[in-house]
Formats: structure tokens, sequence, C-alpha cells
């Protein structure tokens, strides 16, 4: 596969792997020995770069999906770029699906993260460590200052930012190079682009999540699909219902159409779109099917011009589309300056 730079020297694959979906949030776990088949068979097929985070578990294993990807990838550990992250937790009392999220950014707080994160993973340093979301109680100075240790300590060697707005992004950047942004960007949830012209600045990268908008894009889903509603939570996206997908239907024709003139899928279009926009975006598509792998990583192999890519961009600005869903709801105790409850409208959708 392709590689790409994110910030000024982390190589990864131009494709990533979202790990999160083996364990959390999309239906029944995957049974422990075949989510490390399945981590395997990616590298293989030429993923180097694989995203998780120490809350990507079960309610009775919290933090599996980082024990499963260490023990999948220590073969290659030197090949591999795996990124995780701190600075959130589950509310899991509270028994409401999707779960309820704490954020947590104090730096005694990002200290236990991490020496828990390099003991799960099995490696003596973090190659990407995000902060998963901004807790509006710790100011960002503080929060980089506490990265560059880590660096320093070679804990760590790059660090970013996950749902990072201009003003936070910037003062953290002057106290500690950010590496990447993982920001929710796709066809469906494009607020993230008033961003682009910060990051080419500063010279960091766009690790995408949720590309397909969590499958939609893919083109495999319509009416009456059904999610169970304890475990996976399409059940309560609002993309996934039986109106949205007639809402949806001139989205779907577009990718349909692109993708029979490019002899190649939906969900691979939905990619290379944003590809094909910046070099410095990586989306990382979560799958649990070997197949889906290889389809997503073929996405790097489509070409379009930047004309095509502004013909796409003019039809979804005119484009009506259904509410999409933006994110799970964060708690915290004392509102501060980085609310991250706020949210950005995306066609009716509260983007947090």
């Amino acid at each position: 596969m392709e590689t790409r730079i994110l910030g000024k020297d982390l190589t990864v694959s131009a494709v990533g792997l979202g790990c999160m979906g083996f364990s959390h949030a999309y239906g029944a776990p995957t049974d422990e020995k075949e989510t490390i088949r399945l981590l395997r068979r990616a590298f293989d097929l030429g993923y180097t770069f694989f995203d998780t985070a120490e809350v990507y578990g079960t309610p009775d294993d919290p933090h599996i999906n980082e024990a499963l990807v260490g023990k999948a990838l220590a073969p290659v550990r030197d090949q591999a770029v795996i990124a995780t992250k701190f600075g959130l937790r589950f509310d899991f009392e509270s028994g409401k699906v999707p779960v309820p999220l704490i954020p947590d950014s104090r730096p005694e707080t990002i200290r236990r993260s991490v020496e828990g994160s390099l003991k799960r993973l099995g490696t003596d340093h973090i190659d990407l460590y995000f902060q998963h979301r901004i807790d509006p109680d710790v100011e960002p100075e503080t929060v980089a200052g506490v990265m560059s240790d880590l660096i320093k300590e070679g804990k760590i060697t790059h660090w970013g930012i996950s749902e990072a707005n201009e003003d936070y992004l910037c003062r953290a950047n002057t106290v500690c190079p950010v590496t990447a942004v993982q920001n929710r960007y796709s066809m469906m949830a494009r607020h993230y682009e008033n961003l682009f012209p910060v990051l080419e600045e500063l010279g960091v990268g766009l690790v995408a999540f949720s590309p397909m908008a969590n499958g939609f894009l893919t083109g495999k889903y319509g009416k009456g699909q059904m999610f169970d509603p304890k475990t996976d939570y399409r059940a309560a996206m609002p993309q996934f219902t039986d109106e949205a997908v007639e809402q949806n239907a001139a989205l779907l024709k577009l990718l349909h159409d692109m993708a029979a003139e490019k002899n190649a899928t939906p969900a691979q279009i939905s990619m290379a779109w944003m590809l094909c926009k910046k070099p410095w975006i990586v989306p990382i598509p979560g799958t649990r099917k070997e197949e889906r792998m290889a389809e997503n990583a073929g996405a790097t192999m489509i070409k379009l011009s930047s004309a095509e890519v502004d013909a796409l961009d003019k039809a979804l600005d005119a484009m009506e589309m259904s509410a999409v869903f933006g994110g799970t709801p964060v708690s915290h105790h004392v509102a501060g300056r980085y609310s991250v409850n706020e949210g950005v409208k995306n066609n009716g959708s509260h983007e947090r």
C-alpha cells in the first residue's frame, strides 16, 4: 500500500485500520483468536497504521482492545505504527447506549494512562498518542507540556488531538508540535474542512475517523436494517433509519455512479475523495471482515483528479442529506472554556 507522512516525519500506510469495532460499539466482540488473525492479515495486506484506545473495550474487560492489538502486532512491532489514546473514560454506570464519555486529561491521569497502555500493548513506546477528547478543565498548554515530557522520556514519539478545534490546536502546538488531529470526517460530516488551512499551515496531518459515516457510505445498508441496541451503536444512528435511506438516495447514487465509472466500489470512492483531496489525510475505517480490509486498502489505487474532487464537493454542497451520527455524549462537571458539548451543526446533526 502507498504511504503518507503525518506531521513532520511519521510514515503510515495511506489507509489505516480503526481497531475499535473488534471489541466495542459494533455488536458482540470478535473472538480473541479471530481478532489477532485479522489484525495480522491487515498487516499482510499492507496496513502499517493501527488505531486503538485505552477505552475500547467491554464492561467486563474495559481495556481489551489495546491488549489484542499489542498481541497481534508483537511479531511486526518494529514495522507497525500504533496510535492509542488517553483522556476519556466510559460512564458504564449510566446504563445508556451509546455509553456517555467523561473527559479527564489531568497530568496525573495521563501518566497513569500511558503506563497502562504501554503495558497492554507490550511495547516500550507509543508511536502516536492522541488526547481522545478535549477536557474543558485542563488547558491545552498543560496537556502539551506532559506530551513534551513523555517524548523526552521516550514513552511516546508523536502526539495528536482528537476532535480538535483551531484555538486548542494552535495553543497546544506552540508548547509541543502536534503530529495529527483525529477528527470525524466523511462525505456526510464535512464541518472540519474549515480547519484545513490551519492544518496545512502548521504541517499537521488529519486522521479521519468514521470516513464512511459508520459504514453507511458503503451503500450496503438499506431499509429495515436491524442492529442490537445493547451492543451496536448503529441502532441509534440517524443515518440508518428507513427515512434516512430515502433522504440519502441522491448521495448513494452519486457514489454508485462514480464507482461504476472508476471500476471501484462506493466505499472506495468515499475514501478516494478524501485521499485525493489532501496528501496529509489518512482515513482509518474499521472493519472485521477480511474482504473489506482488502477493499478499503484498494481505495489508495483509485485516482480522482482535482476537478473530479471539486465536482463531488459541489454535488455534496447542493445535496439534501439525513442527519448523521456525530459522536457519543461527553459529560463534564465544570463548564470550562473548551466546551465539548457545543457541537457543530451538520445536516441537522450535532457533530460531537
